[in-house]
C-alpha cells in the first residue's frame, strides 16, 4: 500500500469521524428537571402571607404552599418559618423511608419554630400543605385550608378536606356526633379551627395511601385566595390548555388578578406536572 493511499484512507476516517461527532451533538438536549410552576399575587391586601418552595433532591421532590395569618407580619413570618423548617428537613433526612414520620415531624417541629419566634402582639399562624413525589408516588398531608389536587383528563380532583368548621361539620355528622340541624349552621363556617402556630397543636391530615400519577396529571397546590375567588371550571380550563406548568400558573393568578371582588386575599398556586417517567417531566 503506497503512503498516498494510506494518507487518503487516514482523512477518511478522520472526516468520518468529524461528521459523526456533528451528528451527536446535533441531538436534542434532554430535558433536566421538573415541569414545575408557580405564582403568587398579594390582592388587596397590604402583605404577603403566602410562601412556598420546593426542592428536588435524589430520592425526590417536596413541594409546601403556606398561608400565614396573624398582625404585624406574624402571618409573614410564620408561614416563611414553616416552609423553611419542611425544606431543611427534607434536606437532612429521607423522607421516603417513612412519609408519616416525616409529615407530622416536619408540622411539629414547624409549629414549635412559630412559637417561638413570635409571641404576644406578633402571634402568627398559618396553613400548610406539602407533597412529595417519588416513582409516580404522591404523597401528602397538611392542616389548614392549603387545598391539594391532582387534575386528570379534564377533571380537577380535591385530595385534602382541610380543617375549616364546615368540614368538620360533614365529618361530625357522618359519624353521628352532631345532628343535621347542628350541621347545616356550621357548613357556611369557613373559619379555621387547625393550623400550626398554636399551642397543643397536633391534628395532621395525613393520606391514607400514597396515590399512583398517571402520565399527564397535574399535582396543585393552591391557597382559598385562589379556590374561593376562581370558579372550578375556570381553573380546570387553564390546567386543560396544555401549557407548561409556569405558564399556566401565571394564568390562575392573572384571572385573580383580574376580578373586580373587593378585599381580595392573597392567591398562591404551584403545579407539578408528572410524565410518567423518572425526573418528573
Amino acid at each position: 500500500m503506497t503512503p498516498e493511499t494510506i494518507l487518503g484512507a487516514l482523512c477518511c476516517i478522520v472526516m468520518v469521524l468529524v461528521v459523526l461527532r456533528l451528528l451527536v451533538g446535533r441531538r436534542p438536549k434532554a430535558i433536566v428537571g421538573p415541569d414545575l410552576g408557580a405564582s403568587m399575587t398579594i390582592g388587596s391586601r397590604e402583605v404577603q402571607e403566602d410562601c412556598y418552595d420546593t426542592l428536588s433532591t435524589p430520592s425526590g421532590l417536596l413541594i409546601v404552599l403556606a398561608d400565614g395569618m396573624g398582625k404585624a407580619y406574624g402571618g409573614r413570618i410564620a408561614s416563611r418559618l414553616a416552609v423553611e423548617t419542611f425544606v431543611d428537613l427534607f434536606r437532612d433526612y429521607n423522607a421516603f423511608d417513612n412519609p408519616q414520620y416525616y409529615f407530622r415531624k416536619a408540622f411539629a417541629a414547624a409549629n414549635r419554630a412559630i412559637l417561638n419566634a413570635l409571641e404576644n402582639e406578633r402571634r402568627g399562624a398559618a396553613s400548610v400543605c406539602a407533597a412529595m413525589v417519588r416513582d409516580g408516588w404522591l404523597y401528602y398531608a397538611g392542616v389548614g385550608n392549603v387545598k391539594l389536587c391532582v387534575f386528570r383528563k379534564g377533571d380537577l380532583v380535591p385530595l385534602s378536606a382541610g380543617h375549616t368548621l364546615d368540614v368538620l361539620a360533614k365529618q361530625s355528622f357522618r359519624t353521628g356526633r352532631l345532628t343535621r340541624e347542628d350541621a347545616l349552621v356550621l357548613l357556611e363556617n369557613k373559619r379555621l379551627y387547625n393550623y400550626v402556630g398554636q399551642d397543643g397543636f397536633q391534628n395532621v391530615e395525613l393520606m391514607d395511601r400514597p396515590i399512583a400519577l398517571q402520565q399527564g396529571d397535574i399535582v396543585v397546590l393552591m391557597s382559598d385566595g385562589i379556590y374561593d375567588l376562581l370558579p372550578w371550571r375556570e381553573i380546570e380550563e387553564v390546567l386543560s390548555t396544555g401549557l407548561d406548568c409556569q405558564n399556566m400558573a401565571y394564568e390562575i393568578v392573572e384571572k385573580v388578578n383580574q376580578m373586580t371582588t373587593e378585599n381580595k386575599d392573597n392567591a398562591s398556586v404551584v403545579l407539578l406536572r408528572w410524565s410518567g417517567r423518572e425526573g418528573i417531566r
